[in-house]
This record gives C-alpha cells, structure tokens and sequence, in this order.
C-alpha cells in the first residue's frame, strides 16, 4: 500500500457512486432556485396590485417570508452535506439581489407611494411618490452593498463586538431587511398606506432598514444553534411552538419577531455605547509619571 491512512469519512464517501456524490451539490441550488421563483412571483404580484385589490401586495410579502426560508435551507444544508461551492455562493448572492433587494424595493414603494389615494393635497402626493422612490432604491442599494461586503470580508469585525465569529452578523443581513418590508406589508393584509403621516413614517423606516444593513453593527446569526444535539426535545418544542404561531397569527408573530430582530442590533449598539462610556480612560504618560515618587 501507499501508506495513506483510510479515515472513516473517506470510506463513508467512497461507499456512495460518484453519480450521487454529484448530485448531491445540486440539492442546496434547488433550494436557491426556489428563493429565485419566490421573488419573480413577488414582483409579478406587485405588478397586478391595485387599491381595490390588495391581496397581490399580501401574496408578494408571503413569498418574501418563503424565500427567506429557502435561503435558509440552502446554506445549511450545503454546510451539512458539505457541497458548499464557489457556483453556489455566486447564485445564492444573485438570487438575494432579485429577491431581497428588487422585489421588497418594489414591494415598498408600492404599498407606500404609488398607490396613495389621488384626493390628497397633488403637490404632497407627487412629492411622497419621489421621496418613496428615492426610499425603495436606497433600500436596493444598501442591500446589494451588503451583499457585496459580505462576499469579500474573510472575518467581518462588528464596531460593537460582543465575541465576533459565527454568532454574529455584521450588518443585518438583506434577508432580514427584505423580511421586515414583508412582514408589515403581510400585517396590513396588503392594504396600502392611505395617509401622508403614514407614508413619511414609511419612508423613515425604509431608509432605516437601508442604514441597518450597511452598518457594522452586530445582529445575531442563529449559526450556533446546534440540530445534531442528542437532547434536541426543548429545540423541537420551540419550533413546533413557532410553527403553529405562524399558522394561525402569522400577521402579528411576524409582525413582531422582524421589529425584534431589527431592534436587537440597535440595542447591541447602544448597550456598547454606554458599557464604553462607564469603562474609564487608561491613565496618561503624564500622569503615570507624575504619580511616581521622585
């Protein structure tokens, strides 16, 4: 023999054909693919939208709220199965693009702007329609910009690190940001703004979200939860739990858990802020030697 040691995981993978070997690495872009058909679904739905017919609107923000499951499952089951792949990393962040960034860009705007009713003040309605737009595309921008940061950085450090690694994000993540424009379009039931007021607060948040995933600060990742734990009863309890609220109040438990997410990384920053303002500054030279006896 060569002298090369047979490990267990090598006759494990030497058991299975290299025809399914293969085809393994296309289970995780079948899951991708699906977060692609999610978001052109989305925005053909924003497109037959209307006043008179806001179920589109509604229908758009539940693919949203699929395709961030789909995009879920892609990279945990490639990390599973251990088919990650410089292709499927190109086609997931492409599919984010399309269904994290132009289908909640549009879905925005939409539900925001265009559909404002005309009885309104037309200097007012023209002017909400060109801000919500400027909006909606910030919103883009930030997010594509995410994505791009999150290609290139080998270990992003947050400003406000807690322990930066694999428990943390850096930036809230564009699924995140598109899943909080759903998540209040899917809790009006897809019933556009109807009010000035409403639609300001609209552009408000928007370009906050925008904000959030460019920024450096740290939102939690859910990475370190661990599935292949031998006592997994009180994770499945939760998920159970988390899947029959969905069920029968997904308008309000998604409602809520998107503004929880978004506000835990404002509330890391500001619990950073403050712990550094009560930490004292390191003595100077001067003072260090002016404490010395002479």
């Amino acid at each position: 023999m060569d002298g090369e040691i047979e490990t267990p995981k090598r006759r494990k993978e030497d058991k299975l054909p290299r025809k399914q070997r293969k085809g393994m690495y296309i289970l995780p872009s079948l899951f991708t693919i699906g977060n692609v058909a999610a978001g052109y679904y989305a925005i053909l739905q924003i497109m037959h939208a209307s006043v008179a017919d806001p179920a589109h609107l509604d229908n758009a923000a539940k693919a949203i709220g699929f395709a961030v499951l789909f995009d879920g499952l892609d990279g945990r089951i490639a990390r599973m199965t251990r088919t990650s792949s410089d292709f499927g990393r190109e086609l997931d962040s492409l599919a984010d693009v399309i269904t994290f960034g132009v289908a909640p860009a549009l879905l925005a705007w939409m539900w925001g702007f265009h559909l404002l009713p005309g009885t309104m003040n037309p200097d007012m309605h023209t002017k909400l329609i060109q801000f919500g737009a400027m909006a909606s595309f910030i919103f883009l921008v930030a997010g594509a910009s995410r994505l791009a940061r999150f290609n290139i950085q080998v270990n992003p450090q947050p400003s406000n690190p807690g322990r930066p690694g694999k428990k943390y994000f850096v930036g809230m993540p564009i699924p995140a940001g598109a899943g909080v424009i759903a998540a209040v379009v899917h809790f009006s039931g897809g019933e556009a703004v109807s009010q000035s007021w409403m639609a300001i607060t609209w552009i408000l948040m928007v370009m906050a979200v925008g904000y959030l995933m460019v920024s450096t600060w740290r939102f939690y990742s859910f990475k370190d939860i661990d599935f292949h734990s031998r006592q997994p009863f009180r994770l499945i309890i939760l998920l159970a739990l988390l899947v029959a609220g969905i069920w029968y109040f997904s308008r309000q438990l998604l409602f809520a858990i998107a503004l929880l997410y978004m506000a835990s990384g404002v509330f890391w920053r500001l619990q950073w802020i403050f712990r550094r303002r009560d930490v004292p500054p390191p003595p100077s030279a001067y003072t260090t030697e002016a404490s010395q006896p002479s």
